[in-house]
């Protein structure tokens, strides 16, 4: 039950902060917001403030923000403050209310990301940790342990070695196989400096060391000051990466390749959600970020029914100065639903099948 409670928080706040944007633009702008409703009709309950009702609806799957004049078939039927109408706002003016969601989530997933660095996240430290030594290996007949900090190698020649990557590490093995050299190592927080020689003979599957290593990471917090910088820094990259991966899926979808399995809808995103409660706040809050990161780039794609299909209406439009015939458009928009509510079942029912398959 707590796990639901904190899909429907997650999902509601992403929700409203994505259709806050658009009621924020459009306001700024003076667009007459007819309704702002939290999830799909039909409407449970609604309140009228102002000139805008503030509703709850049935489908808690989404949200929406009812703009005068954005569906009109015929704008010349409208004449009653007609120039508070969506249609009859600049190509630019629309462009903003539309990007403003996307934005907005985007502002989110940054907001929780920098939040993240100031509570403490783990970063590369330079150095390698052992995690494993092969037994009989030279790494253990020299006295290796698991859990050991290395950080440097010192060569029979003096020559000096920063090991900073595992990769550090294989290379110098490497340069000297047969040699002895010097590791300086960190464990319980003393320092010591350990002679060992790689083998020329690598048995396979092992090294020339017989050690497992890994990145070592130390906890590091950044100030309130630092964090919305490197927060930024980091959102962009984690963007780079969804899109690269979304690039990934297009692709292989459009050349009939295999596509991975593991995309998922609200059942899926609903147990996600539940294996980072386990794992305490911050993990929900990280998973929130990146769900924030995944909605912008979803929202913002040109396919009809989505704000990038809107957008590109409004896009060509300024291009060519010619508004599309409103009666096409929102045929397309229409179609775009259909077939957007038809993925949606899809992935709904892969979310059941892995679900049921454990």
């Amino acid at each position: 039950m707590i796990t639901v409670i904190t899909f429907i928080i997650v999902l509601g706040l992403l929700v409203f902060v994505h259709e806050l944007g658009h009621f924020t633009a459009a306001k700024w702008l003076g667009i007459r917001v007819e309704e702002f409703g939290f999830g799909l009709p039909p409407r449970v309950w609604g309140k009228k403030i102002g000139e805008t009702i503030y509703s709850f609806n049935w489908l808690p799957i989404g949200g929406f923000v009812r703009l005068y004049g954005e569906d009109e078939h015929d704008p010349d039927h409208v004449t009653k403050d007609r120039a508070r109408a969506f249609f009859s706002k600049h190509p630019w003016q629309r462009a903003i209310v539309l990007v403003a969601g996307v934005l907005m989530n985007f502002i989110l997933g940054w907001a929780i990301v920098s939040f993240l660095l100031t509570q403490g996240v783990f970063v590369p430290g330079g150095k390698v940790r052992v995690e494993s030594v092969v037994k009989d290996s030279p790494a253990d007949t020299a006295g290796i342990m698991a859990e050991d900090i290395i950080g440097q190698a010192v060569a029979s020649d003096g020559t000096m070695f920063a090991i900073k990557v595992p990769q550090d590490l294989i290379e110098v093995a490497h340069r000297y196989l047969g040699q002895p050299f010097i590791l300086s190592i960190e464990r319980n927080n003393q320092k010591i400096d350990i002679q060992v020689t790689p083998r020329s003979v690598v048995a396979e599957g092992e090294g020339a060391l017989g050690v497992v290593i890994t990145n070592f990471y130390v906890e590091k917090k950044y100030s309130w000051t630092e964090a919305p910088f490197v927060g930024l820094s980091q959102s962009v990259d984690m963007m780079k990466m969804i899109v690269s991966g979304f690039v990934s899926i297009i692709r292989k979808a459009v050349m009939f390749q295999p596509v991975r399995a593991d995309i998922s809808g609200p059942i899926g995103i609903g147990k996600l959600v539940g294996e980072a409660r386990e794992f305490g706040l911050l993990a929900v809050a990280d998973l929130t970020a990146v769900l924030s990161f995944n909605l912008a780039l979803i929202n913002i794609l040109p396919f009809p029914a989505l704000d990038g299909g809107r957008l590109l209406f409004v896009v060509v439009e300024g291009i060519t100065r010619k508004r599309i015939n409103p009666y096409w458009e929102q045929h397309a928009h229409q179609i775009g639903m259909v077939i957007l509510l038809i993925l949606f079942l899809l992935v709904t029912i892969n979310d059941v099948v892995k679900l049921v398959q454990g």
